[in-house]
């Protein structure tokens, strides 16, 4: 597995190795062991598995406010999406700050989004498929959200989005009161 550190503290890119032959691939999409080995100590209890049917739609940018905080590993299990991690520590040196990367079904890229993260991503294909983990049971009343044009991210596809209501109605960043604290 190889592991990238971006600008953002703890928000790491993750590729596992796949190994193939004439009938496709095989890849380990995450082991404990081997992730506690490069430093990850981290411990999942839910797997999510999304679809969003058209190019062009955006969830998030979405939090678990604490004590129900998630960390989350993203990957895309068919089509391509722009994932994206935005800093909402308070007193974080990068608050409001983000990374964006695109991960795909061939590129079998993963992004490790940390608690304290607002967490998005826009659909590149149709028929996308979204996969990931998260450290804590999703609770509704920890569920919020931040709009997703609000942060100075440089979306990679100049449309007018497919939106929920919750996200069209989510305030700014300009407008939160995070509950995320260093």
């Amino acid at each position: 597995m190889d592991l990238e550190r971006t600008a953002l503290d703890g928000v790491i890119i993750l590729t596992p190795a796949r190994h193939g032959d004439a009938r496709g691939f095989f890849s380990e999409s995450w082991n404990r062991t081997r992730m506690a080995e490069a430093g990850l100590d981290i411990d999942f209890v839910q797997d999510n598995h999304s679809l969003s049917a058209t190019a062009g739609t955006v969830r998030g940018l979405h939090f678990q406010a604490p004590p129900h905080a998630q960390a989350k590993l993203v990957r895309c299990g068919r089509g391509a999406l722009f994932d994206v991690a935005v800093d909402v520590r308070v007193g974080s040196p990068t608050y409001g700050h983000h990374v964006g990367v695109e991960l795909s079904f061939e590129n079998g890229r993963q992004l490790l989004v940390p608690a304290g993260f607002l967490h998005g991503f826009m659909t590149l294909s149709d028929d996308t498929e979204i996969v990931y983990k998260c450290t804590d049971f999703y609770n509704a009343d920890a569920d919020g959200a931040v709009r997703w044009d609000s942060c100075g991210i440089d979306w990679p596809m100049d449309v007018t989005p497919v939106l929920s209501a919750k996200d069209e109605v989510a305030p700014t960043l300009a407008d939160f009161d995070s509950p995320f604290v260093i």
